[in-house]
């Protein structure tokens, strides 16, 4: 087992993993940015590193500053968390090149799930459902506007270094086609320096179910049931929740059964999760990988009582899995709390928390790095706290939601539990039905 590793990340997820480390008796550190002096992951972490100032490309996303921490401190491996370098093929290459274990996936599985164009195709090989559209990328306008009178309009651009809704354009008929083509380039090539495009059919009324998958160095790969995060807006997820209230027993296990294939495709190590689109007749097509730990792997956590953290060191260091799927066997939400201003299309809010009050009580998690009397900076994900409920069924959890988010007090800033309070009284969304576009029509006006 490893001694001591080095979190290269900030925020939230770095203190989730710094307290994981601790119950595994493994030492800590932490590294921060001038901007991150005070946050509570520098804290209590054994060690702490400053590794620059507060803009991520010269901190963060510094690989050389952050090989350099792990030198000084003598530490045998690097958990990147989610965001940031955790998907990026180079920083794993380098971390195996100077003898330090990164806790995540190789350079070659990040390299074949990161290009979407490349990991679309290796999932089709492996038998995996994917939505109709184009081989690799696209070459030109023409051979895209052929391509969707194959497949029938409406179909959707994407970039295939594209994230977070960046890169993206639906297309409605041969006319719109040139504008969304350059728009949608030119967003990919200033947000990802890549401005490679595909084309796939646009999936009406769909719903955004991941399937959770763990993958050991000896080939075994397991699922741990789905998550459904259909509730979103411009393609950023705003809650997630397990099951999946549009799941039945048989598609559960087709999604599983297709996520441990395309995972056992790459030999896959590590903690991952394969993202589909599920239509209203339940028939579901890839998206993509992330070949990290997500934002809300709590919620799985919560449901079939599994430290995903704990499991992701463990296979790191060579220790297998059992191989066996895992099915849920309670219900679990996780509301992201973010600075934002949700009456104001959700503007970031940054600044001082003056009083923060968090709630408690049975079937009740928080993990956050804030505190009243620290300054969110402006320069980083405005999420600053995850509130995860759990209960034995969706109407329980729903109900300790409301109460759990109506103690919930943050002052000084903006934040979106206003949001998620009216959510949780909305009946559509108390009945499960909804899909991708649901905010598109719900009222802000009235939070």
């Amino acid at each position: 087992m490893f001694k001591k590793i080095l979190i290269a990340n900030r925020g939230e997820i770095a203190l989730r993993i710094i307290r994981t480390c601790k119950e595994m008796g493994i030492k800590t550190v932490a590294v921060y940015s001038t901007a991150d002096k005070e946050s509570l992951h520098v804290k209590f972490a054994d060690e702490a590193v400053c590794i620059g100032p507060p803009s991520s490309t010269l901190s963060y996303l510094s690989m050389p500053n952050l090989i350099a921490a792990c030198e000084i401190t003598n530490a045998d491996a690097i958990h990147p968390g989610y965001g940031f370098l955790s998907e990026n093929a180079e920083f794993s290459r380098i971390c195996q090149e100077n003898g330090i274990k990164f806790i995540g996936a190789s350079p070659e599985m990040i390299n074949q799930m990161g290009d979407k164009a490349t990991a679309k195709a290796t999932m089709i090989k492996a038998g995996v459902p994917c939505i109709p559209g184009s081989v690799g990328l696209l070459d030109s306008v023409e051979q895209g506007k052929k391509i969707a009178a194959k497949i029938k309009y409406p179909v959707i651009l994407k970039a295939t270094a594209g994230g977070g809704g960046r890169g993206m354009r639906v297309i409605h008929s041969d006319d719109e086609f040139q504008k969304a083509w350059d728009d949608a380039r030119t967003e990919s090539k200033a947000a990802f320096g890549n401005d490679g495009m595909y084309l796939e059919k646009f999936v009406e009324e769909p719903r955004h179910i991941e399937i959770q998958i763990v993958g050991d160095q000896y080939g075994r790969v397991c699922h741990l049931s789905e998550r459904d995060c259909s509730i979103q807006r411009r393609h950023q997820k705003l809650v997630e929740e397990a099951p999946s209230p549009f799941m039945t027993p048989e598609l559960r296990e087709k999604m599983g059964n297709a996520a441990v294939a395309g995972a056992s495709a790459i030999s896959y190590e590590g903690v991952g999760t394969i993202e589909f689109l599920v239509d209203k007749n339940r028939d579901f097509y890839f998206m993509e990988m992330n070949t990290r730990i997500q934002v809300e792997h709590p919620v799985t956590e919560e449901i079939i009582n599994y430290d995903l953290i704990k499991e992701q060191i463990k296979v790191a260091a060579g220790v297998p899995i059992s191989g066996n799927n895992y099915f849920p066997k309670m219900h679990a939400m996780e509301c992201r709390i973010n600075a934002e201003d949700p009456r104001n299309g959700f503007r970031p809010s940054p600044g001082k928390i003056t009083v923060l009050h968090i709630p408690g009580g049975h079937g009740v998690r928080i993990d956050t790095h804030v505190y009243a009397g620290y300054a969110i900076p402006p320069n980083y994900d405005s999420m600053i706290a995850k509130l995860i409920t759990t209960a034995q069924t969706r109407e329980e959890c729903i109900v300790k939601m409301k109460r759990a988010l109506s103690e919930f007090v943050v002052e000084g800033v903006k934040t979106t539990i206003p949001f998620h309070l009216k959510l949780m009284d909305d009946e559509k969304f108390k009945e499960g039905v909804f899909t991708t576009a649901f905010l598109d029509s719900f009222d802000f006006s009235t939070l």
